[in-house]
């Protein structure tokens, strides 16, 4: 399986330090070698970096780990084939235009028979699951709404009943997000962390490094960081409930709805 990672924020914040820890488990501390992604959103443009390649290896992804980009919404994502052959038409994350705004989705997980009729406006360039997932929910987002965007509401109900049906094919963690805010849904596994003042020292599971966020952050700031599993050993992660959507905005939850029975509403 593929491993996920989102940034939420109140203000514009590179991913630098927790990039870093991700981009090992590409090939080095884990088995995640086909490919990686990450895509920042930059007011209303978007810079995505693909590489078939592992990311523990990638001279793009350590141009990626040095280089501070920053952004309120980032999504980035190290597969694990399980449909689609290992190319750069399969690396996620995917991106599309809706509405005059991009669209970044990345997806871990294998969805079986998943086989929607697509009706042209959005279509797969590669061979995934994945992408054919988010080609249907583009496609259904206008089909509901027509040609003018809806209020983060309206897409939050949506996007959950949404999930609903394509959840019923199998593993559906998945990160989407137009650079308003970024949604997160948790079939199985998903954690996060908010870091807002008081900030203290993070340090990461996969590499020896070690960063104190009271020398780079303001008093005001605060970020949200979304990923498969903890990034960090010595922070406070939230685990996720299996069968949850969130939306995360200016840096923290601001949304939880149930796609199984059992988990609880906002």
């Amino acid at each position: 399986m593929c491993q996920l990672l989102g940034m939420n924020c109140n203000v514009p914040t590179d991913i630098c330090f927790s990039f870093s820890g991700f981009q090992a488990r590409g090939g080095a501390t884990d088995v995640h070698s086909d490919g990686w992604g990450i895509a920042f959103f930059e007011g209303r443009g978007t810079r995505v970096f693909l590489d078939p390649q592992p990311s523990a290896s990638s001279p793009v992804a350590e141009l990626v780990s040095r280089y501070p980009i920053r952004s309120m919404n980032v999504i980035a994502h190290i597969r694990k084939a399980t449909q689609g052959t290992v190319a750069l038409e399969n690396t996620h994350p995917f991106m599309r235009e809706l509405w005059g705004r991009y669209w970044i989705f990345a997806h871990n997980g294998n969805l079986i028979d998943f086989q929607p009729t697509l009706d042209g406006s959005f279509m797969p360039v590669g061979n995934t699951d994945s992408e054919r997932a988010f080609c249907w929910l583009l496609q259904e987002f206008r089909r509901r709404f027509g040609e003018v965007m809806p209020s983060v509401d309206a897409l939050f109900a949506a996007l959950h009943e949404l999930t609903l049906q394509v959840a019923g094919h199998g593993e559906f963690n998945f990160l989407l997000s137009n650079g308003d805010c970024l949604f997160a849904h948790a079939s199985t596994r998903l954690s996060y962390i908010v870091r807002q003042a008081p900030f203290a020292e993070a340090h990461l599971k996969d590499q020896d490094l070690t960063v104190d966020f009271r020398e780079v952050t303001g008093a005001r700031d605060r970020v949200a960081v979304i990923a498969t599993l903890p990034l960090t050993d010595n922070e406070q992660w939230t685990t996720m409930p299996a069968g949850t959507l969130w939306r995360f905005i200016d840096g923290a939850p601001a949304g939880l709805l149930a796609t199984r029975p059992g988990p609880p509403r906002d």
